[in-house]
């Protein structure tokens, strides 16, 4: 009896995008499905989780299910494969992990409640100084 070895087919991984073009690709998944109030804020140095964040909402939870996967979509065509995706199920609030880039897709009563432009800005802005 001869055993055939078996071959696992490694393959190393490439190189993530640049975060300018991860970003790119992100705006232009989100303006292709016509995602609603995108925010972009720029967190390095405020967390060493990821550099940017995305924000935009979705006028329904298939919208917003519909946003999330476009951004995969987009993010799969540079090589990129998402860390995570969360939420996806109940598509209120669903979050899209590429490593640099960490885009949120909500709904608007989601989004508002939440205030995360406001959270991960406060301070940003001159006057927020001088309050």
């Amino acid at each position: 009896m001869s055993s055939q070895a078996h071959v696992i087919k490694t393959r190393l991984p490439e190189p993530p995008p640049p975060v300018e073009i991860l970003l790119a690709s992100v705006r232009a998944a989100v303006e292709e499905i016509k995602a609603k109030d995108v925010v972009e804020i720029d967190v390095r140095g405020k967390t060493s989780v990821t550099d940017h964040m995305v924000i935009v909402s979705g006028t329904s939870t298939r919208h917003v299910k519909s946003i999330a996967d476009e951004v995969v979509k987009f993010a799969k065509k540079l090589g990129a494969m998402p860390l995570g995706v969360e939420g996806e199920r109940e598509a209120e609030w669903v979050l899209v992990d590429l490593g640099d880039v960490i885009v949120h897709v909500m709904l608007p009563r989601v989004r508002e409640f939440y205030a995360l432009e406001r959270l991960w800005t406060v301070g940003d802005q001159p006057g927020d100084a001088e309050a």
